[in-house]
């Protein structure tokens, strides 16, 4: 409640807040480093067509599963049933793990991290003009190395194609990326000055907006985007679709915050609160001509599309729509 500080909060009201187990002063959108689950998947779609050369239509069989060649370790897939032979819309509008486990390996860490990181800027900050933001991480060999001090492995790079594991990010870099795919891959550098004008008409020098970096082609970028729309429309986030006055492109995502043990499972609600699985979704609009990116995460509360989407759908028909209201 932000309401104590208009007339200026006592040191007691202070402490409380400062001392909160939740941590309502902690600059969770800059700062706060969350592993980012599925919301990755659209971006990993984009290198296998960019750097693979990937066809959209190719099928992987999802049996609830994922093996390594040579391997009797099982990473589950969120549907226990599996997804049956799965394409790249289909694994994006369901979220199939299984299909992005497979990608990863494929497309090997090395690969990814370049393509995470130098495309759309995860494990970098974005250089927002205040102080205290955290980079995240986007692992590679050399990182785990450095900071593990263990050498990488293949299961390393199974798990980051689903967003888990050693990955981690902030709402902000999640918008920004956003961004940076809804505009067909030209860098958006965040902004809470563009600038400031004294009496003197003094305007101090900001790094520039945004500055091209290399395209998106034009039928991966409609691939990918397409599939994200129709996440809103039919897939895991289509319970916000409802009414909805304008074309969204969004991707939910269900971060865990723990690991469970090979064939075992869990009730969320019989877990401690602040081991649940954090609540994602991302999202542009109007898909024809963007002029919104949302990311949104709902700390330990469940499902991206039945928590975080709501949210973000809130928040953008209040900036798109205000006009006509």
């Amino acid at each position: 409640d932000p309401n104590p500080f208009i007339q200026g909060i006592s040191k007691k009201s202070f402490d409380q807040l400062q001392n909160d187990i939740a941590r309502p002063l902690y600059d969770r959108a800059t700062r706060g480093a969350y592993p980012p689950g599925s919301t990755v998947k659209p971006f990993e779609a984009l290198a296998g067509l960019e750097l693979l050369g990937l066809s959209p239509g190719k099928r992987v069989s999802c049996p609830g599963y994922f093996r390594l060649p040579g391997s009797k370790h099982k990473y589950r897939d969120w549907a226990h049933s599996g997804h049956g032979a799965t394409d790249m819309r289909h694994a994006i509008v369901q979220s199939c793990d299984v299909y992005f486990y497979d990608l990863a390996n494929h497309l090997g860490i090395r690969r990814l991290h370049d393509f995470m990181n130098g495309r759309f800027g995860l494990g970098q900050v974005t250089g927002l003009d205040i102080a205290g933001e955290k980079a995240g991480v986007y692992p590679s060999e050399d990182w785990k190395r450095k900071y593990r001090k263990a050498e990488w492995n293949a299961g390393d790079t199974v798990i980051a194609g689903i967003g888990q594991g050693y990955v981690t990010t902030t709402p902000l870099q999640m918008a920004r990326a956003t961004a940076i795919l809804a505009n067909k891959g030209l860098e958006v550098a965040p902004r809470l000055v563009s600038t400031i004008k004294a009496g003197w008409n003094f305007e101090p020098p900001f790094p520039k907006e945004a500055s091209t970096r290399k395209p998106i082609s034009a039928s991966h970028w409609s691939t990918v985007v397409n599939a994200m729309v129709d996440v809103v429309q039919r897939g895991t986030a289509r319970g916000i679709s409802g009414g909805l006055g304008y074309h969204m492109a969004g991707k939910t995502g269900t971060a865990q915050v723990f690991s469970v043990a090979q064939g075992k499972s869990y009730k969320s609600m019989r877990v401690t609160k602040s081991m649940r699985d954090h609540a994602w979704f991302i999202a542009f609009a109007p898909v024809e001509e963007p002029r919104i990116a949302v990311a949104v995460i709902a700390e330990n509360a469940g499902h991206g599309g039945t928590i975080a989407a709501p949210i973000a759908r809130k928040v953008m028909d209040q900036y798109l729509l205000k006009e006509t209201q």
